[in-house]
C-alpha cells in the first residue's frame, strides 16, 4: 500500500534571516483560519487528523510545531469536558517538566507562579494549557498568554534546528489561571497517548517532503547505489505509514484505551525512519541541497531537531517492557 502522498512548499525563510516571531505568527494563523479545527482523535477520523498534521510538517516544520499544539490544546479541552477556544485564538501547550520547571498552581488564589521550561511559541499564542504543580499533583490551567505577571525570558537558543519557533523559559508570577479538570486528569486520560502520536505523523510528512527530491532525482535510474538508498527510505517510510495507518484505526476502534505501547512503537520507528531519512537522502544527492536549497535546508536542521523530541532509548526500554509481559507479541 502506498504512502499518503503529501504535498511540499517552499519555506519561509526571511523567517529565519531575524524575523522569526512575527512571520511565524503570520503563518500560523494563516493556517488557523484554513483550518480552524482537526478531527478530535478517536472520533473515527484520526487517520485524517494525522494526514492534516503531516501536511503542515511537509511545508514547515516551525508552523508544524505551533499548530500540533493548537490542535493538541483543542482535543485536551474536549477529553477534559472544558469550555472550548474561544474563535481566532492561538493556544500552545506547555506541559514540559524537569528540574527547571517549578510552576505552581495555588487554589486558593487561583494563580501560578515559578518557572515552565520550553514554552514554545511565548509571544506568539493568546492563550496557554499549562501543566502546573499543586499538592495533589499535576493539575493543568488555562491562562491567558498576554496576563500580567507572565514574563519570557531571553532566549538561549543556539540550534539553527526549529530557530524559528521561540522556545524558552517563562517566569510566572501570581498569574490568574483557571483549573482545567482536575489534577492528574491531564494525564490519566487516554487522549494523552493519542495525542502523543500526532507528533510521530508530524516528523513522517517531514521526512517524506525531504525524501521527495531523492524519489525524483533522474541519477537513480543510472546508479544503483542511489536506486538502493532510494529503496531503503521507501521501506522505512511505508513501514511507518503502515504502523500509523493501523495505530489510528486502533484508536478509533478503542477510544477509551491509550494504547501506550502501540504508541511508542510508532514514535519510535519513525524517529528511526527520520533517521534513516536524513542519512539516506544526504548520502544519494551530497551536501548541494542542503547547501543551496533554502527549503531543503531548513527542514534537513529542523528536523534534526524535532526529533530529540523523541525519549529516545527510555521509549526503547518502556516498549520492551510491555512486549516482555505480553503473549504471543508478534502473531500475523
Amino acid at each position: 500500500m502506498q504512502a499518503p502522498a503529501i504535498a511540499t512548499a517552499p519555506v519561509d525563510m526571511d523567517r529565519r534571516a531575524g524575523h522569526a516571531a512575527p512571520a511565524l505568527e503570520a503563518d500560523a494563523r494563516d493556517v488557523l483560519a484554513r483550518q480552524p479545527s482537526l478531527p478530535l482523535p478517536g472520533r473515527g477520523h484520526t487517520l485524517e487528523r494525522w494526514r492534516a498534521l503531516g501536511a503542515i510538517a511537509a511545508r514547515d516544520l516551525c508552523v508544524s510545531k505551533v499548530m500540533e499544539a493548537h490542535y493538541d490544546a483543542q482535543a485536551i479541552l474536549a477529553d477534559l469536558h472544558a469550555p472550548p477556544l474561544t474563535e481566532g485564538a492561538l493556544a500552545a501547550v506547555w506541559a514540559a517538566e524537569g528540574p527547571q520547571a517549578t510552576l505552581s498552581f495555588d487554589p486558593a488564589t487561583g494563580t501560578v507562579s515559578g518557572s515552565k521550561p520550553w514554552c514554545s511559541g511565548a509571544g506568539l499564542v493568546d492563550e496557554a494549557l499549562v501543566t502546573a504543580r499543586c499538592q495533589e499533583g499535576t493539575q493543568l490551567v488555562r491562562v491567558r498568554a498576554d496576563a500580567k505577571g507572565m514574563h519570557p525570558q531571553p532566549l538561549t537558543w543556539h540550534a539553527t534546528g526549529m530557530g524559528g519557533i521561540p522556545s524558552g523559559t517563562v517566569q510566572f508570577a501570581a498569574v490568574p489561571a483557571e483549573p482545567v479538570g482536575k489534577p492528574g486528569t491531564y494525564l490519566s486520560r487516554p487522549g494523552f497517548w493519542h495525542g502523543g502520536a500526532g507528533i510521530a505523523a508530524c516528523w513522517y510528512g517531514a521526512a517524506v517532503a525531504l525524501a521527495a527530491p531523492l524519489q525524483r532525482s533522474p541519477r537513480v535510474s543510472g546508479d544503483a547505489q542511489i536506486a538502493a538508498l532510494l529503496g531503503r527510505v521507501d521501506m522505512g517510510l511505508q513501514a511507518s505509514a503502515a504502523l500509523l495507518r493501523e495505530l489510528a484505526t486502533w484508536i478509533d476502534a478503542m477510544p477509551s484505551q491509550p494504547h501506550q505501547a502501540d504508541v511508542i512503537r510508532v514514535r519510535s520507528v519513525v524517529e528511526r525512519t527520520c533517521v534513516q531519512v536524513l542519512d539516506a537522502v544526504g548520502r544519494a544527492l551530497g551536501p548541494a541541497p542542503m547547501c543551496l536549497e533554502a527549503g531543503h535546508a531548513a527542514r534537513w536542521s529542523d528536523l534534526t531537531v524535532f526529533i530529540r523530541q523523541s525519549h529516545g532509548d527510555r521509549d526503547w526500554a518502556e516498549l520492551g517492557r510491555a512486549v516482555h509481559a505480553q503473549e504471543g507479541p508478534w502473531t500475523l
